[in-house]
């Protein structure tokens, strides 16, 4: 019931995207443990969606996002009880230097050539509507890492 439903977690995705690439990372720990995603992780206590985004993004991979704006929202319930509320991202510029981490291999990869076999199952859901700028909602039912069920919906 998804008009009842309250995340344990609340998180962010951010998505650098230039010169028809976008900034992808192969995470090393935590949830999705060896998935390529976008940078992000768990909201600070006292932070912004904004700022937890940027934060992330340079703790994992070094760079600040630059413009980042909001244009997604993705509701994950898993059927181990585990539910998590993202808000995703997208900015189209940064400034620094790109590094590995321990969390994060970074991985500059073309628009047109996205690793969605790597990816959580939902991500080519909405992903190429993040690319093409629209805004989007999804939720997602999860068994461990294979989604059952989705629903999406796409703004302007």
């Amino acid at each position: 019931d998804w008009d009842h439903w309250n995340p344990r977690i609340r998180a962010t995705l951010l998505f650098v995207v230039r010169d028809d690439q976008v900034l992808l990372i192969r995470k090393k720990r935590g949830i999705g443990m060896g998935k390529i995603n976008g940078p992000g992780g768990k909201i600070d206590p006292g932070e912004t969606l904004l700022e937890c985004a940027v934060r992330e993004t340079h703790e994992e991979v070094g760079l600040h996002a630059l413009g980042a704006r909001e244009v997604g929202r993705l509701w994950f319930q898993f059927v181990d009880g585990l539910s998590i509320h993202c808000t995703v991202f997208r900015a189209d510029d940064c400034t620094g230097e790109v590094v590995e981490t321990p969390e994060a291999e970074p991985l500059w990869t073309p628009v047109n050539a996205l690793p969605f076999d790597e990816m959580w199952d939902d991500d080519r859901h909405w992903l190429p509507h993040l690319l093409k700028g629209r805004t989007f909602e999804l939720w997602a039912t999860f068994d461990d890492e294979v989604m059952l069920d989705h629903r999406l919906e796409v703004g302007a």
